[in-house]
Order: C-alpha cells, then structure tokens, then sequence
C-alpha cells in the first residue's frame, strides 16, 4: 500500500492509475480516494491520475492533535505528495471541502498547477448563515468524536444538496454512505474544526482570485444551494474562470453525473493543454 510522507510527518496513503500528464483529485469531506473510481477508469485512459486520503481518512494517518489539522495543512498536503511522486506541475480537480483545498492550492502554488476544478465549494461562505454554519460543525464534530460515525450519521440526516442523487441514483448514494460510514470519528472531527471552520469563506478571497494565474474551472449542481452563489461569484470576480452549471443535480457531480461530470472536465483540460484557454475577454461584461 504506497505512502507519502508530508512535512510534518503523516503518511497520505494514495493510489495511481494511468500514465500521461499528471491529474490529482481531492476528495470532500464525506468521501475519500474512492469516491473518484468512475474518475479514475475515464481519465486513466489519458491522464496519470493521483487519488488519496486526507490526514484524518484512514489508512492515512489520524492524528490526535488538533494543531494537525487545517486548511493550509490540507494544501500543503497536496503539494507535498506531488514532490513525493516527483511530480512539477499537475492539473489538480477537488470536490466540496477537497475543492476549497484544490482553489487555495491555485493560490499557494501556482506554478504547480497546470489548472484547478472546484466542484460545489463554497459551503459556509454566506455572511448571513456564517454563524449558524460555524455552530453547526462545531456541534458535529462533537458528535463524530464522542459518539462515533455511525451515530453521527444517524443524527445528522440527509443533506438536501445530497437528495438529487438519491433520488436519480439509490446504489450510488447507497455506496456513498458505505464509504462514509467507513471513516473514523475522531478524524471527521479533527477535519470538521481544522479545516472546516477555519478556512476563509470564498467571498474574502477576491483578491486573491482577481490576479489568479491556474485556468479555473467551477463546476456547481443547479440543487447545490451552499455552493451556487459563490461559483457565480468566483466567475464574477476570476478572468480565469469558466463556470458550468450542472441542470437537476445536487453537491457531488462526479459521483451524480459521472459522465457529464467527466466530458466537461475533459473538455476544459483539452483546452488547457492545447493553449486555447485564454482569461475572459472583458468586452462581453455589462457595463450597465
């Protein structure tokens, strides 16, 4: 079972697939590296393709110590398993929690991203539900880490922005829930505080994304109500951005739509690759 090792010493466990440019996907917050299969048969077939664990998902590591978990730890993260591969630069795609990280990874470290896909972020950024938010991940992250996943999981309910797949696909979601329910609740807790609710909501990160240099593009289910703002405004506010909005469809679209999911994706790394993604021109923009 391969390792890396980061910075601060905790193993991501990780998986490869094909050969060719290489491709990372991060994972949301309840998933993990096998939330990516239908990912990885498609773009194997084209692209060296990189899954993993986050610290906090066994078989990585799950450490004890708060202070082990962040947002920029979970961008570093990343970074420091392409240098472990011996990987330069990578187009690098995360859904949800996995697509903040693969958005700040374009800010960190732009010169080892070919591009960035962020799938449905965005979740907490609203000013008038921030609070709520907060207080919410905190009382979850109690629960995860004193009652264990499955009570957790129990309690917390269905996310809405999780229906359109349950509706469209019930042995897709029905693997969705095996895959959670595998994962260890004192790392959901760790993940939920450390990362969650420290990182800066999209909205304060436009100027950072006003001189973004990685092609972008935001990719959003029409039902995913927490993330349809702030991909609009990621579009908005990014000259690299491209956005694509995803009809009838809730939070998790590679895993939904797979295959609508997969040919947009390869649609738009063609165009990376070919040259041909070029900053918005700002004549078409409204002046009125």
């Amino acid at each position: 079972m391969p390792y890396a090792t980061t910075r601060d010493g905790i193993r991501l466990h990780f998986e490869t697939a094909g050969s060719g440019t290489p491709l990372v996907f991060v994972h949301e917050f309840s998933g993990d590296a096998r939330s990516w299969e239908p990912q990885l048969r498609f773009f194997a077939r084209r692209y060296r393709v990189i899954v993993f664990n986050a610290r906090g998902y066994p078989p990585s590591d799950v450490p004890k110590a708060r202070s082990k978990y962040s947002w920029r730890i979970a961008v570093d993260d990343v970074a420091d398993l392409l240098r472990h591969l011996r990987i330069h630069k990578a187009h690098v795609a995360g859904c949800s929690m996995g697509a903040y990280t693969a958005l700040q990874f374009g800010i960190r470290y732009p010169a080892m991203a070919l591009s960035v896909t962020a799938l449905g972020a965005g979740a907490g950024s609203d000013p008038a539900t921030r609070a709520t938010f907060l207080r919410v991940t905190e009382a979850h992250a109690r629960l995860f880490e004193t009652a264990g996943t499955a009570a957790a999981l129990k309690s917390r309910g269905i996310s809405p922005s999780r229906l359109p797949q349950k509706l469209k696909d019930p042995r897709g979601f029905a693997e969705f829930l095996r895959i959670h329910l595998s994962h260890s609740g004192s790392g959901l807790a760790g993940v939920l505080r450390g990362v969650q609710a420290k990182r800066p909501p999209v909205y304060a990160l436009e100027r950072a994304l006003k001189i973004y240099r990685p092609p972008l593009l935001v990719m959003c289910g029409d039902e995913d109500d927490g993330s349809l703002a702030p991909a609009l405004f990621m579009k908005q506010v990014c000259r690299n951005a491209r956005l694509w909005i995803c009809p009838s469809s809730g939070h998790t679209l590679n895993t939904e739509e797979p295959d609508q999911f997969n040919r947009v994706l390869l649609d738009f790394l063609t165009l990376v690759e070919s040259g041909r993604r070029a900053p918005r021109d700002p004549r078409p923009l409204s002046r009125s």
